[in-house]
């Protein structure tokens, strides 16, 4: 079973960037297609982006879309999420998330339930 590592964030001003990595072992990577989701103070986990196995598709969430993206390494069992103009609401605690099922059929990426594998997250603040 694979298990994993966030890291990178912090506290950043708003309009600021962060780069987010996951660190994954224990497994084959490329054999999980990832996702990063995100849960603030007193909300229910949110879908923020996923990856196919390949790298080869990816999907953002609207709130997102333009601002952050997901990419990975397979030779570094890592998978990244690049965040630029950041704003206050994007504060929350990031995870990251394996799946070994076919999202891209299914279409059911930012469904929570899809992914077995979760990092123990990493706290981004973002600042005014």
């Amino acid at each position: 079973q694979v298990q994993l590592v966030e890291s990178g964030g912090g506290l950043v001003q708003v309009g600021g960037s962060l780069r987010l990595s996951c660190a994954a072992s224990g497994a084959t990577f490329s054999t999980y297609a990832m996702g990063w989701f995100r849960q603030a103070p007193g909300k229910e986990r949110e879908f923020v982006a996923y990856i196919s196995r390949d790298g080869g598709s990816t999907v953002h969430a609207d709130s997102v879309k333009g601002r952050f993206t997901i990419s990975r390494e397979n030779p570094k069992n890592t998978v990244f999420l690049q965040m630029n103009s950041l704003k206050p609401e994007d504060t929350a605690v990031y995870y990251c998330a394996a799946t070994l099922r076919y999202l891209r059929i299914s279409g059911r990426w930012a469904d929570v339930r899809q992914y077995d594998w979760w990092g123990q997250g990493t706290q981004v603040t973002v600042s005014s």
